[in-house]
């Protein structure tokens, strides 16, 4: 269902409600945590045995009593940390498990809206290392801290000079801890943010190596990149720093005060207000009341970074709801209609496709012309149902493009964008789109595309492994394996942008061909080009101009008035 943000809900609800979701884990974590801090008073109790009781008596089997009893009772202290570490480990994996296809959804939906918040990487990221961090000592701090409170009454009912000392060593601890979150938070914020910058400028270099090369831009990008990288440096270094100068203070009066205890406690036995045992036991039970507030000290850091990643993974989840599940329709046929179509690309303020209507029957071809930034490729998305329209209607077998099911919708839709995509795996494996191979399928995709034959003379034919920016395969030979993954399956709806665009006289010749089969075959063709041949095999001609369509009509009647500029712009142009 769509995750809708409610008046009292808070910030994040559908994260929150991920986390509300491991309250059994936390509710075990926390009575195991119950057991071990219970348990952590036998060292004390221990020491004050044998001060005031073994050494006044001089029994050796009190001692060995008191010794046994001790040692098994850690011992079970031991097994509880353990336990309680399963059970936050395994609270972790939940919560990735619970949460790791959405993120990677609403990242992917965010990237194709045309922004940058939470990217794939680094949502998988955040999302990874906010499993991380519910294993560490951070949230073992928070569940130790409820019980400073008891030791605390523990060291009144010793004395209350010593109660005095613990409230006063906690309420300086925590000063120091909330001078830390203080100081460090705003940085470490700017810090990842800055770093999320500088990652993806980094991963674009990568994708785009082959241009950074060639014009040798790889020194000025370089220069780009140590300026986010260098203020990353700064303020994590500058955050650290007086995070470590602090978490240093705390030890020191921690230590202090532990050592102050003991002074007064054996100020107290001289005074014959205490014994000698609680003496010892005052400061041992003092380091362990403050043992939880260090480590809160300590920890804050990862804590205020979780404390980031949680705040963006959120705001990645707010952003990109989950979809209502979509009742599942029929098969299409292939009938495609636009209805007033408005289309504004993400990111844009103005509209880029105006006012587009048209119909297509099943198996009929649309060719669609007009000069760049005309509003033909986001019209293409629009079509597709990738760009979401703000006015007028897509429909596919009378159904709005939105309300499909994509998963369901997706094999029965081919698409070959202008930039084309291919990805680590085996040739085989792009064109059946990482499917099961089914190799009969395979080699028809390739024979429909023509490319059957160039595959079979590859070094392992269609085993050959490719990757995004593999040399192996020229570029029309790139366009012609992806136009065999778009047709792969036999799709009823085919959407070519420049489809020829790679491809030499003798290619363009082959594609018009290949796709008169697919037409022929029942699929509904949109192709968008600048160039004539493939115009050869569609039904009707759209020509756009500044988003709008200025004339549509049959393929011989646009065709007829677009040959004269045509030729006249090629002998211009050769």
């Amino acid at each position: 269902m769509v995750s809708k943000k409610k008046k009292g809900d808070g910030e994040h609800p559908e994260l929150r409600a991920a986390l509300i979701d491991l309250k059994r884990y936390f509710a075990y974590a926390g009575l195991f945590s119950a057991a071990v801090n219970i348990l952590m008073l036998v060292p004390v109790l221990y020491m004050l045995q044998v001060y005031d009781r073994v050494i006044s008596s001089g029994s050796l089997s009190t001692l060995a009593m008191l010794t046994l009893l001790m040692v098994a009772l850690l011992a079970a202290a031991g097994g509880f940390e353990a336990v309680r570490s399963g059970i936050l480990i395994a609270a972790s994996n939940r919560m990735e498990n619970s949460l790791r296809r959405r993120v990677s959804d609403s990242a992917f939906k965010n990237t194709l809206m045309g922004d940058n918040l939470g990217t794939g990487t680094t949502a998988i990221s955040d999302l990874t290392s906010l499993r991380q961090y519910v294993t560490s000592q951070g949230p073992i701090a928070f569940f130790d801290s409820p019980w400073v409170p008891i030791y605390i009454a523990v060291m009144f009912l010793f004395h209350p000079w010593f109660g005095v000392v613990a409230i006063l060593a906690v309420v300086i601890l925590l000063v120091i801890t909330f001078t830390s979150e203080k100081i460090t938070a705003s940085k470490l914020k700017e810090a990842n943010s800055l770093a999320g910058a500088a990652n993806s400028q980094f991963t674009s270099s990568l994708r785009n190596a082959e241009v950074v090369a060639a014009m040798g831009m790889a020194e000025n990008i370089r220069d780009r990149q140590d300026v986010y990288f260098n203020r990353v440096i700064s303020l994590q270094s500058d955050a650290s720093r007086k995070a470590g100068i602090l978490g240093g203070l705390s030890k020191s009066l921690r230590m202090i005060m532990q050592s102050l205890v003991l002074g007064l406690g054996a100020f107290l036995a001289l005074r014959q207000e205490i014994s000698p045992g609680m003496m010892i036991a005052g400061s041992l039970l003092l380091g362990r009341a403050l043992a939880p507030i260090d480590m809160l000290v300590s920890g804050w850091k990862g804590f205020s970074v979780a404390r980031a990643q949680y705040g963006r993974l959120g705001e990645l989840l707010d952003k990109q709801p989950q979809a209502a599940d979509a009742m599942s329709l029929p098969p299409p046929e292939g009938a495609l209609s636009a209805e007033n179509v408005v289309v504004v690309p993400p990111g844009a303020k103005a509209p880029v496709v105006k006012g587009v209507s048209f119909a297509l029957r099943p198996g009929e071809a649309l060719g669609i012309v007009g000069p760049s930034a005309s509003g033909k490729s986001t019209l293409a998305r629009a079509l597709l149902g990738i760009w979401p329209t703000v006015a007028g209607k897509v429909r596919l077998d009378g159904a709005d493009i939105s309300a499909w099911n994509r998963s369901e919708l997706g094999p029965y839709i081919g698409y070959l964008p202008q930039d084309i995509e291919l990805f680590n795996g085996t040739i085989s494996e792009n064109i059946c789109r990482f499917g099961e191979v089914e190799s009969d399928k395979v080699v028809a995709a390739a024979k429909i595309s023509g490319v059957h034959e160039m595959i079979l003379h590859l070094p392992d034919g269609y085993d050959t492994r490719i990757s995004a920016s593999s040399g192996i395969l020229s570029g029309g030979q790139r366009q012609r394996v992806a136009l065999a993954r778009a047709v792969y399956g036999k799709p009823r709806l085919l959407m070519l942008d420049e489809p020829n665009s790679n491809l030499d006289d003798q290619g363009e010749r082959e594609l018009a061909e290949a796709l008169k089969r697919i037409k022929a075959a029942g699929c509904t063709i949109v192709v968008i080009t600048h160039r004539t041949m493939v115009l050869q095999c569609v039904d009707h001609i759209m020509v756009m101009k500044e988003g709008a369509i200025a004339n549509f009509g049959n393929k011989n009647e646009i065709l007829a008035s677009l040959i004269g500029p045509a030729q006249t712009q090629a002998r211009a142009t050769g």
